[in-house]
């Protein structure tokens, strides 16, 4: 959420800023502003009644010591005059505070200075390209049919258990899912991530402290009966272990990475776009989560860029590097890198990590603040990256590594798969 002193002292940048978005409402700030004004003028009338209660109060006292019992009386009365204005002023108060909150939280976080101008994910910007292009045999099959052949995934029966989207896998497929996800683990463990395992549902809070809610509310599948949410990602539950919590400079930065499933709701349309393991309700990830100071939240978000930039690396695979634009970015980033792998059969590039910083939106939210080396009070910075998602990772290692033979997986996943080649 948006600090609202910067909104305040800083209204005309703010809502440049949001134009990057595509924010279309920028009167919200002004109707924010409007509210935060009314509400300053309702805390100093509260102020001073508060102020002349406890002066009337302590006078009351004084003269009943002296034997004025009718000057305190007049004073009691006038006290229980200035608690029922204390009353109304607080009723006023709150509901101005209430209205302010409501329209504050539909603004999304103001994008760095280095976002590129855009509305669309036309518009974001290569940084990077790496990794060798594969040389596919005659007859290259993307990988929804690769999956048949070597029976990895059986997308009817998990349509049948319980609906398009939930791919069951079994046999080498499962085992190649468990691979990658131990070796992602062991990856971020090595470079100093601890490890959590978090709880696969959130509640309203957890969600509202992350940016899910109000924002992709349709997009989470919801029990409404336990006001319970399957996460869309371990970002939300591991990031909130540092709701409402005070820590010191000396604490940071906290590292953190975990494996979940993944559920949305995202409706998808029809075609290759979204056939095989393209698009699913239902998914794994590893994730990789960081808490620091303001002052190395850039360096850190470089730091994180080249992590996962090694990952891909290490798989072998053909990927590039992008700066979202304005308008494709999040509604809680501040900044955000995407790694796409080119998917060799398909031809064409799938997204498998985004890669962002919040600055200090997720952490106002969360209340998640820290004393500095002078002792004083502020919000962390939060950062957060797939590392990575499994289900384009599985597409592009099957397509880009098919042999007449059978599928070649990189030298990094052989000890985890107890094998080099899925035959």
């Amino acid at each position: 959420m948006i600090d609202i002193k910067l909104i305040r002292e800083n209204a005309d940048f703010v809502k440049e800023r949001l134009s990057h978005k595509q924010f279309k409402t920028p009167e919200t700030v002004d109707q924010i502003l409007q509210i935060d004004e009314q509400r300053r003028k309702l805390q100093q009338a509260l102020d001073v009644v508060l102020n002349e209660s406890n002066v009337a109060a302590k006078s009351i006292g004084s003269l009943m010591r002296e034997g004025n019992t009718d000057g305190a009386e007049a004073l009691k009365m006038a006290v229980a005059g200035l608690k029922q204005q204390e009353k109304q002023i607080k009723e006023q108060l709150a509901a101005a505070e209430t209205q302010q909150q409501a329209l504050a939280i539909q603004l999304p976080n103001l994008p760095h200075a280095l976002v590129p101008a855009g509305a669309s994910a036309q518009q974001n910007e290569e940084v990077k390209q790496g990794g060798r292009m594969p040389a596919l045999p005659q007859g290259a099959a993307p990988h929804w049919e690769l999956i048949k052949t070597y029976d990895l995934i059986d997308f009817e029966t998990g349509a049948k258990i319980a609906g398009s989207g939930f791919p069951l896998y079994k046999g080498k497929g499962a085992k190649l899912q468990r691979a990658l996800v131990s070796y992602f683990l062991d990856y971020n463990i090595a470079a100093g991530y601890t490890e959590y395992s978090p709880p696969y549902m959130i509640n309203a809070d957890s969600a509202f402290a992350t940016g899910q809610l109000p924002d992709k509310e349709g997009q989470m599948y919801h029990m409404e009966a336990d006001s319970l949410y399957m996460i869309p990602t371990a970002e939300v539950p591991v990031t909130n272990v540092y709701r409402d919590v005070m820590l010191k400079a000396e604490d940071l930065p906290i590292r953190m990475t975990a494996y979940s499933p993944c559920f949305r709701r995202e409706a998808g349309s029809f075609g290759a776009q979204v056939r095989g393991l393209n698009r699913v309700h239902q998914f794994e990830k590893v994730e990789i989560i960081e808490l620091v100071e303001p002052q190395h939240s850039m360096q850190t978000l470089d730091a994180m860029v080249a992590h996962v930039e090694q990952l891909l690396q290490n798989l072998e695979l053909p990927y590039r590097i992008l700066r979202l634009c304005g308008g494709d970015m999040g509604f809680a980033s501040a900044i955000t890198y995407d790694f796409e792998v080119f998917s060799a059969a398909q031809e064409r590039w799938l997204e498998v990590s985004s890669v962002s910083n919040f600055e200090s939106f997720q952490a106002n939210r969360l209340k998640c603040r820290y004393k500095n080396a002078e002792g004083k009070t502020q919000l962390v910075h939060t950062l957060n990256g797939s590392s990575l998602a499994l289900p384009r990772i599985v597409a592009a290692l099957l397509e880009n590594n098919q042999t007449p033979s059978g599928i070649a997986l990189p030298q990094v996943l052989h000890s985890y798969f107890g094998s080099g080649v899925i035959s």
